[in-house]
């Protein structure tokens, strides 16, 4: 697989789209089924070694908070996809750092360079006034997207289920026990990450969808204990709950703000 150090120069071999967060957990699928279209994959990534498994694509080694190196792995492709998280992978940092100035350096790298269009993967909910700061940052890229003058497709997902399956689901199965945030009784929508990756591929091959918003989600809503109970029935185990309560959770809140 071919390694582009901070990112390769435009060129007549150069590919057809940059996945930006490729090697985590949405951006693997969206690399393998862009490159089953036949086209050409570069995947923007701080660690090399984790887009080892990604046969056939190019990698271009940088951090979306650095613009240089987004201009470097921008040049000569034709699409951006943004799959970028605040939270995700090692040495991860904050969704302002990330979701909003780490997509904003894509966006204007994609527009300095004539990138024909932008693929930008958000959350169901973002909002200006949204009471957790990565759904606020994840609203000011979409803003600052569609205000950039690209021809661009905003993919807005609810919460991944396998995260909260390795969360939730994987200790109880390992240990027998497992933790959950709050009481775990608020209803929450759940989508596989398979899923969103469908929507980002039609997102990328369909002009159709430019200037389209689409809100993905799953089938139905579920609670932590909903959760803990399918894994409980599916596996033929019953496990230990811990509960975290929520003053706890507000006092770490305010215990970590000054680091965040």
């Amino acid at each position: 697989m071919p390694e582009t150090g901070a990112g390769a120069a435009a060129g007549v071999d150069a590919p057809d789209v940059l996945v930006a967060g490729g090697t985590g957990r949405l951006g693997r699928q969206v690399v393998g089924r862009l490159a089953a279209l036949g086209l050409r994959v570069r995947v923007l990534t701080r660690d090399p070694e984790r887009a080892r498994p990604l046969e056939g694509s190019e990698v271009a080694v940088g951090d979306v908070r650095d613009p240089r190196a987004v201009e470097r792995a921008v040049a000569g492709v034709g699409t951006v996809v943004s799959a970028v998280h605040g939270f995700a992978g090692p040495g991860a940092t904050s969704p302002e750092a990330v979701d909003w100035q780490g997509n904003l350096n894509l966006i204007r790298a994609a527009r300095d360079a004539g990138v024909g269009h932008v693929v930008l993967v958000s959350a169901q909910g973002a909002a200006p006034d949204h009471p957790t700061e990565l759904f606020r940052m994840k609203h000011r890229a979409e803003e600052a997207l569609r205000a950039s003058g690209l021809e661009w497709t905003v993919v807005r997902a609810t919460a991944f289920m396998e995260t909260w399956a390795m969360l939730v689901g994987e200790p109880l199965l390992r240990t027998g026990k497992t933790q959950v945030f709050g009481r775990g009784r608020n209803p929450v929508n759940f989508v596989s990450a398979h899923d969103v990756a469908a929507f980002v591929e039609l997102a990328v091959a369909d002009p159709a969808l430019q200037g389209a918003t689409l809100e993905v989600g799953g089938p139905k809503n579920l609670t932590m204990r909903e959760v803990v109970a399918t894994f409980e029935r599916e596996a033929g185990v019953r496990g230990r709950v811990a509960h975290v309560p929520l003053p706890v959770m507000r006092l770490a809140s305010v215990l970590v703000r000054p680091l965040n």
